[in-house]
């Protein structure tokens, strides 16, 4: 079990959460939510033990299994030693021991050393160690022939795989996920989802996968209001009984308010008179209720609203025989396809099998949105009468340049808006009051992409064609992208391993397999049952 007593986090004047208590129970699986900033990586590092709490306490297992989000600070290692390094004790011991080893000559200090070495090794399973972890790989699909390769020549859903087996390594107690769906293609979340159910310690994980917590999770603690409060179940369990619990204290407030309200017309009243006790005992009253306020909640949801100028033809796009290889890899040969107005075509496939690339292929025209350098090998690609894009790539750095401020880099999309529509669009997707002042070069990640869809909302294009656009979006932006999408009544090509935007929002499907594209005219849902 892990438990927290009495922790408080603060930055500055920000506070995360404040004398927070709860425990994590063994069996359960939680989530662990709350929107960007409300301190999900921060409370994650506090029960990891990577940060002291300002203020309380943890009590954790003694194996602790910990899964981060920086799947490339092992690129320089073996992929069996980046398993072992799961077990921090006995990797340390095995490194002193490697070095010692390596001297020339050793002293009875070293002698010595070694000794109490071989005794960590031994008592942490350190002479099996290879051949544990190699196990563990097999069982996550991670074959022999790179079990001794570096961690930089596997792909993201294979480097993934093999931090799971690092925070498996040694049978942890527990296991602490931090984005684990993050790069991971269908299959692969598909795996790991079958994978956590099978789990019988605690499990704490976030995501702004909904899907995937709804899968996986048995309980939420979800970082709102300066605390964090579990609810039984699942995201979506917990946002109908939040929503119940907040009208419940908003209904609470009301009345306080009214009774505040009715104890101050009788101060004012009888202030100056007779009944100086009653004035007295009404005054204290007030200052108790008044200090019962109710806390406000770090929840932002932004609103999102893609419209069209005018809409495109009733033909928007025709393909014929396109072709794209890179050297001798043939990413797609020979494919022909036609869409109509107001389709919306979802792109699915195994990381790396093409769907950027195809997306690309049919942008080329629109050389001001993609690579100017990006060619075809061979193929036509010939959109219809009117079609104006609306890009967003999946790679999103470097795209805002810097030296503006966010209002500014917005402004010169469309000059003709006036400041006051500018400040109304930045305000719908959260940056409000002087945020439209930030300098372009400040922006995270989640603000870049927030701005990249005002500018979206701000040409109000025909066509949107979106790579991956969640990947730094919490989950109320992501919940308003889904509503927006499903209303938008343009054209949508979409790439994304977001389950909920595939079954809400595709009606069409194009599956890459094998170097082959399949073309299912139908929902998602229609297309999965064709594959049983």
């Amino acid at each position: 079990m892990i438990s927290v007593s009495s922790v408080s986090m603060r930055y500055g004047s920000k506070v995360l959460f404040e004398d927070v208590s709860v425990s994590f129970i063994p069996g359960r699986r939680y989530g662990l939510t709350g929107p960007n900033g409300a301190g999900k990586s921060t409370f994650m590092k506090v029960l990891t033990g990577e940060l002291e709490p300002q203020k309380g306490a943890v009590v954790r297992p003694r194996k602790l299994g910990v899964l981060r989000q920086d799947q490339f600070a092992f690129d320089a290692y073996r992929v069996i030693d980046t398993v072992i390094m799961g077990n921090k004790g006995l990797w340390a011991a095995l490194e002193e021991r490697d070095r010692i080893y390596e001297k020339a000559e050793l002293t009875d200090e070293d002698g010595m050393r070694l000794g109490e070495l071989e005794g960590v090794v031994g008592d942490e399973d350190g002479y099996t160690a290879e051949s544990d972890a190699a196990v563990l790989l097999q069982g996550l699909d991670i074959p022999d022939e790179l079990h001794e390769r570096k961690m930089s020549e596997l792909q993201g859903g294979q480097k993934v795989r093999v931090l799971l087996a690092q925070a498996l390594f040694g049978k942890p107690d527990a296991l602490l996920l931090d984005e684990p769906t993050n790069h991971l293609d269908l299959e692969s979340i598909h795996w790991l989802v079958d994978f956590l159910l099978g789990f019988q310690g605690t499990l704490i994980t976030i995501s702004h996968d909904r899907h995937f917590l709804n899968a996986v999770t048995t309980h939420t603690a979800d970082i709102d209001y300066q605390t964090i409060i579990t609810y039984t179940g699942g995201y979506d369990d917990m946002v109908v009984a939040k929503t119940q619990i907040r009208s419940q204290l908003e209904a609470q407030n009301e009345q306080r308010e009214k009774k505040v309200a009715q104890l101050n017309e009788f101060i004012a009243r009888f202030a100056a008179g007779t009944r100086s006790t009653q004035v007295t005992s009404r005054k204290k009253e007030v200052e108790r209720l008044q200090s019962a306020e109710l806390a406000r909640s770090n929840i932002q949801r932004p609103f999102i609203k893609f419209e069209q100028v005018r809409p495109s033809g009733k033909h928007v796009l025709e393909v014929e025989g396109l072709a794209k290889s890179y050297g001798d890899h043939r990413v797609f040969k020979g494919f022909s396809t036609a869409v109509m107005r107001g389709e919306k075509v979802c792109l699915v496939g195994r990381n790396g099998v093409g769907k950027t690339t195809l997306l690309k292929s049919i942008l080329t025209e629109f050389s001001g949105e993609v690579d100017r350098d990006f060619v075809v090998d061979a193929g036509s690609v010939k959109w219809g009468h009117e079609a104006q894009i609306g890009y967003f790539p999946q790679d999103v750095t470097g795209l805002i340049a810097p030296g503006m401020t966010v209002s500014d880099w917005l402004h010169q999309w469309d000059p003709k808006v006036t400041r006051e529509e500018i400040r109304g669009l930045l305000g719908q997707m959260l940056f409000s009051g002087e945020e439209g002042m930030k300098p372009t070069k400040a922006l995270s990640g989640g603000e870049t992409a927030r701005l990249l869809f005002c500018r979206l909302m701000l040409l109000k294009p025909n066509i949107l064609a979106l790579d991956e656009p969640t990947n730094h979006l919490d989950l109320e932006s992501i919940n308003a992208l889904n509503i927006a999408l499903q209303r938008y009544e343009g054209t949508v090509f979409l790439v994304t391993h977001d389950q909920d935007l595939l079954e809400e929002v595709g009606t069409r499907i194009w599956n890459f397999e094998g170097g082959d594209i399949q073309d299912h005219k139908g929902p998602y849902e229609e297309w999965v049952g064709t594959r049983k």
